[in-house]
């Protein structure tokens, strides 16, 4: 049976350097610094359970029997940390109809899906930047050791370069950052899915609180605008 080689000897920072360094640099240079930001932050997601609707339905069950027993500008004080629900609690307080609060909160999940998307394709890119900065490392190693081959000493050291660069790549692409982009994929699918559970109560909501118009303005709609008076019945 063939024994590995001691793990110290697949270490080298000046290829983890290249391939890390070159791999963030060329990342960095193709997303905007707001993305690069949201990406980074997504790495807490990993970590979490995935999104559920239940807590928001519960609380908007709450909220529809606060707003029966003591109207729906009570809801007005409600504390409601999630932005979608929110928003739509706002619109409803304010008189908007199921239709509007519908698109608001369609509008609101179609950015966070759009959100999502980019920094998976952050993660994503850097997946494929990665064997192209082993590539890069195997190539300056490589140069390296042309450079010295009247140096025995230290063409170890420039063909460490060569190969662990290409590892590293390697390694980085299908082992870190590939596994986080689909990770991260699935947890937007899952949300994007969870949330649309909360359209249906919100709209029931809207509804139901929503103002009506009184019976005399929908009389005097029908009838018309009444004509002005002739000159006949003023003389």
């Amino acid at each position: 049976m063939i024994a590995l080689p001691p793990l110290h000897q697949f270490f080298d920072s000046a290829a983890l350097a290249i391939v890390l360094g070159g791999t963030l640099i060329a990342t960095l240079l193709r997303t905007p610094w707001r993305d690069g930001r949201r990406a980074l932050r997504a790495l807490a997601v990993l970590v979490r359970k995935p999104f559920a609707a239940e807590p928001l339905i519960e609380q908007i069950a709450h909220l529809s029997r606060v707003a029966r027993r003591h109207g729906v500008l009570t809801l007005d004080r409600s504390v409601v940390t999630d932005p979608d629900l929110a928003e739509a609690i706002a619109a409803i307080v304010d008189g908007e109809g199921p239709e509007a609060v519908t698109a608001r909160l369609d509008l609101a999940r179609q950015g966070r899906i759009e959100r999502h998307v980019a920094v998976a394709d952050i993660w994503t890119g850097a997946a494929e930047v990665a064997p192209a900065m082993g590539m890069v490392g195997t190539l300056i190693g490589l140069a390296a050791m042309f450079a010295t081959m009247n140096d025995p000493q230290r063409i170890g050291g420039a063909m460490a370069i060569a190969l662990l660069a290409t590892l590293y790549g390697a390694l980085f692409a299908n082992l870190v950052a590939q596994p986080i982009a689909m990770r991260l994929r699935r947890a937007a699918r899952i949300e994007a899915f969870e949330r649309t559970r909360i359209v249906a109560p919100l709209a029931a909501l809207a509804a139901r609180e929503a103002p009506r118009p009184s019976r005399g303005s929908t009389a005097s709609s029908k009838s018309g605008p009444s004509s002005p008076p002739s000159l006949m019945s003023v003389a």
